[in-house]
Formats: C-alpha cells, structure tokens, sequence
C-alpha cells in the first residue's frame, strides 16, 4: 500500500505519462462534470461567456446580470404620462378646493322684475365697508374705523362681450330710485321710498335690493355677483406681494390713511386699501372710483399670470385670501370667477373700457345724477354687443 500525504491512503497512484482525453470544453470526457482545471487554451462558453453564437454577448446583447441597454424612449413616455397624472390630480383637487371655499350667499332668483337678457355677461362687483373676522389691531392697522354693519365702498359694473370688455363704476352717491321690493329675509313687501343715494339700498336690503336697484334705473340684467370686504381685499394684494401701481400725483389723506408720493410703486394690503378709499383727497367720488377701476385692474393683471397661477406656494395663499372672504351669487362657479378676473385684466392691456356712469350734473343731498339719455344709449349697445361709444364725463 502506498501512503497518501497527510497519511491518507488510497489504490495505485494514477500513472502520470496516462493522460484522459478531453472533450472540447476542455473537461475528461471520462469524468462527467468533473473540472481538472486543466486549460488548453479555449475560452469558457455556455453558462454567459463566449463569443456570438456561443452562449455569449455581444453588441446589444445582455450584459453581465442578464441587463438590457437601457430604453430611453420608454422611460420618457412613462416620466411624461407619470407627470401628466399627477398635473390632473392637482388641478382637480385645486379645483374642488376652491369651489368649497366659495360663498354663494346671494340669490339673485328672488330678485323681482328682471330685465330681459342681452348679449355677453354682466357683473356686479362690489367693495363693502365689512369689517367681518377682522381684530381690534388689524381694524387700526388698516384704519377702518369701527362701524357695524356693512355698506357698499365701490360698486362695478364689468360688462364682457362681442365688443370687448367695458368696466363702469357706479358712484356710491348717484341718485336714483329705490323700488317697491320685498325683503330677503322678512318677505314681507315695502313700498317704493323713492329717491335715494344708491348705497342706501344695500343698506336697506343687501344685494338682492341692490341688484334690483340697479337693473331698475338701467335695464342691464345683471348675471352674477360678487362682493369683497376691507380684510380680504388687503389679504388678496399682500398674498400676491403688493400690487405695482403708477400714482400721478402726491396723495396725502388722513381718514383713509393714504399716504404716496407720486410714481411708480408697489403698495401692499394696508397701502392699497387706503389708496382705493381714498375719498376727501380725491375730491370727489367720480375721481374715486377711478382711482379703484386702475388699481383693481392692476390687481386682476398681477394675479392672473404664470408666476402666480403656477407657482403653488403663491396660488394657494392667493385663493384662499380671496374665496375666504369673497361673496357671490348661488349659480357662480370658479369658471366665471376666472372669467371676470380675466376681462379686469383685459381692461389693463387695453383690450377694454373703462368709465364712470354718465352724469348730468349734482342732485340732492351732494349726490350725483345720472344722464340717463347717455345711459339709456351706452346700455343698448352693450345688449345689442354693439360696440361701445358712450363716454363719460
């Protein structure tokens, strides 16, 4: 017997001059699966290794692993139908959001004797003195005053048509008459008080008696409301970062606060409400409401770009300034919100009109009386589409 290393022990040692055979991947072909390790000079094949042909890779072959070149063209298709996804989840849930938060307390379907409806879309924008949800500071800060109740500050007319877009104001001091109506909220029936500065039918009777009030004295049927107070008024401007307007003289004003040095500017909340207030500096309320129909147009300009309708962390403080504290009518929907904010900013860049409501000259009580003969004519040609030639003195 012949001892193995490590005194193992085993039969005759092979003879080394024998040699086995080989197959052609370089292993015994009388030892199946056995590797002496024994290289003839071949290259591996098979089991991912080789040329073409044998079992191996070659160009756009897998790799290592069994990986694929990568597909690129895939990749963008799923990543551009991935953010196309999440572009409409965001969009509808904003859009969801949004109209929750809208105040439809106004029901212009009570309102009587309407007059019939003409072309385009009229509405009624109104700035009211509310001091609704504001504390006793930011009543100071923004020099409100501390009334209660609500009257109208500024009351607009925003006419959209064929013809363009034409925005007029209605001075809160115009003389008109106030017709029989019946109370929102009492039903009962009030006779006619007669002649009456326009404000006092909203204090009267809120909107529904001033809608009412309005569409008697012009026969413009008014399609849908919308009112803002003091508070959300300056929320609004300070979430967009302060309005850019051009101021063409000195304004100094004690009650209402304003207080600017002629040129170009950016006013915030507190700023812009006192500039829109403005009333005894201006001289008179036809000057006043001007002053409001430039700044609210540059608000409208301002909010209704790219920079805030894309950028979220501008978009979402913006609504929700304004839809927290904005009223409207019952049948309002975000669409017409965003169509008159749209015709404001058209009145801007000079695709509309802006004017004052003809008036003939003074009436009672300091109070403005309208040339109804220029009403009557600038009214039809809004019904009619027609386009506006009716000027405003």
């Amino acid at each position: 017997m012949t001892d193995w290393p490590n005194g193992g022990s085993a039969g005759p040692r092979p003879d080394p001059t024998r040699v086995m055979p080989t197959d052609q991947r370089g292993g015994h072909s009388g030892y199946a699966g056995y590797d002496s390790g024994y290289n003839t000079g071949q290259v591996y094949a098979g089991s991912g290794y080789g040329g073409p042909g044998r079992g191996g890779f070659g160009p756009g072959d897998p790799g290592p692993g069994g990986a694929g070149p990568v597909d690129w063209g895939r990749r963008i298709k799923v990543g551009l139908i991935t953010l196309l996804v999440v572009v409409l989840v965001w969009s509808v849930g904003t859009y969801f959001w949004a109209d929750s938060k809208l105040r439809r307390e106004v029901d212009l379907g009570i309102v009587q004797d309407r007059p019939e409806e003409g072309e385009g879309t009229t509405y009624l924008i109104v700035g009211s003195d509310s001091r609704e949800g504001l504390s006793s500071e930011e009543r100071k800060k923004l020099r409100t005053g501390s009334a209660g109740g609500k009257r109208t500050d500024s009351m607009i007319l925003l006419h959209v048509g064929g013809q363009g877009t034409t925005m007029i104001s209605l001075p809160r001091d115009s003389w008109v008459t106030i017709p029989e109506f019946t109370g929102s909220e009492t039903g009962k029936t009030f006779p006619s008080p007669g002649a009456r500065k326009l404000n006092a039918a909203y204090s009267m009777d809120g909107a529904p008696l001033l809608v009412r009030t309005i569409e008697y004295n012009t026969g413009l049927r008014i399609d849908h409301y919308a009112e803002i107070g003091f508070g959300g008024f300056a929320e609004i401007v300070d979430a967009v970062g302060g309005v850019e307007l051009d101021i063409p003289r000195d304004i100094k004003d004690e009650k209402s606060g304003a207080d600017f040095k002629k040129g170009r500017q950016t006013l915030d909340g507190a700023q812009a409400l006192a500039f829109v207030r403005n009333r005894y500096e201006a001289g008179s309320d036809l000057e006043r409401t001007k002053n409001q129909q430039k700044f609210l147009a540059a608000l409208a300009n301002q909010t209704a770009t790219p920079s805030t309708v894309l950028n979220p962390f501008r978009l979402y403080p913006t609504m929700s300034a304004g839809l927290d504290t904005l009223i409207v009518d019952e049948d309002m929907g975000l669409f017409d919100l965003a169509s008159m904010f749209w015709a404001m900013k058209d009145v801007t860049g000079g695709e509309g009109t802006s004017m004052n409501m003809p008036i003939a000259g003074s009436a009672p009580q300091g109070s403005l009386k309208w040339d109804m003969e220029k009403v009557k004519l600038l009214v039809g040609q809004l019904k009619n589409g027609e386009k506006v030639t009716v000027g405003s003195d």
